[in-house]
């Protein structure tokens, strides 16, 4: 299955999660692993650069989080990002230089590259965001299947499917993928490098990089 291979979605160069990620195939065969890699790195971190403010938090002094924040570790906050009101940071959350974390936003055992952002009313659960990808307002990544079997990760137009053996797995976003407000991206979606996904969407499986998927589920390449 071409395009959806963990150094096909990202430049790993933009991410302190670097070396996590290069020993996968997949990136969500990194997921598990999420935890351990954040206690373990955070414990490496420069002193001058990073407060430890509570067990496993560590937090940038160059980072603006908003009081109203609420964050449980272990999780590392990057350089120059921002925290806004009422955020829910629940844990097992990787969050890279630059990004933006806003308004009702949750995250939950995932990996925001640099300069991410996820600025209004999103949930990111089990879920991996290449470098500049953006998340419009109010979409969302489902990481459960309702019969809480392991989710598949489905490429229709290759008619391949590989099974992550997770009953969670969220979506995985490549570099500089852009997602519409209120866009639902079911379990096991992956999106390529450069791909749109327009408002109101409900994306499931695999969307190939420099393309854009439309509401009924068509999708096209870029000229």
């Amino acid at each position: 299955m071409s395009g959806i291979e963990t150094y096909n979605l990202f430049d790993l160069t933009h991410t302190i999660a670097k070396n996590l990620l290069s020993d996968y195939t997949y990136p969500w065969e990194a997921l598990g692993e999420i935890k351990n890699y954040i206690i373990g790195v955070g414990k490496t971190l420069d002193k001058n650069l990073y407060n430890e403010v509570e067990e496993n938090i560590w937090i940038s002094k160059s980072a603006m989080v908003s009081v109203t924040a609420c964050i449980s570790g272990p999780c590392i906050i990057g350089h120059n990002t921002e925290v806004r009101h009422c955020a829910f940071i629940r844990g097992s959350a990787l969050i890279g230089e630059n990004c933006v974390v806003g308004n009702s936003t949750e995250l939950k055992n995932c990996i925001l590259f640099d300069n991410v952002q996820v600025p209004h009313f999103n949930y990111v659960g089990d879920s991996i965001l290449g470098y500049k990808s953006h998340m419009g307002a109010g979409s969302v990544t489902s990481n459960v299947k309702s019969d809480k079997t392991a989710v598949i990760v489905k490429d229709k137009i290759n008619g391949t499917e590989i099974d992550t053996g997770r009953k969670k797995c969220g979506a995985m976003l490549g570099d500089f993928a852009e997602v519409g407000c209120n866009a639902v991206l079911n379990p096991g979606t992956v999106i390529g490098r450069h791909s749109q996904i327009y408002p109101t969407s409900c994306v499931r499986g695999v969307v190939s990089e420099n393309s854009i998927f439309k509401n009924d589920g068509t999708i096209i390449k870029k000229h």
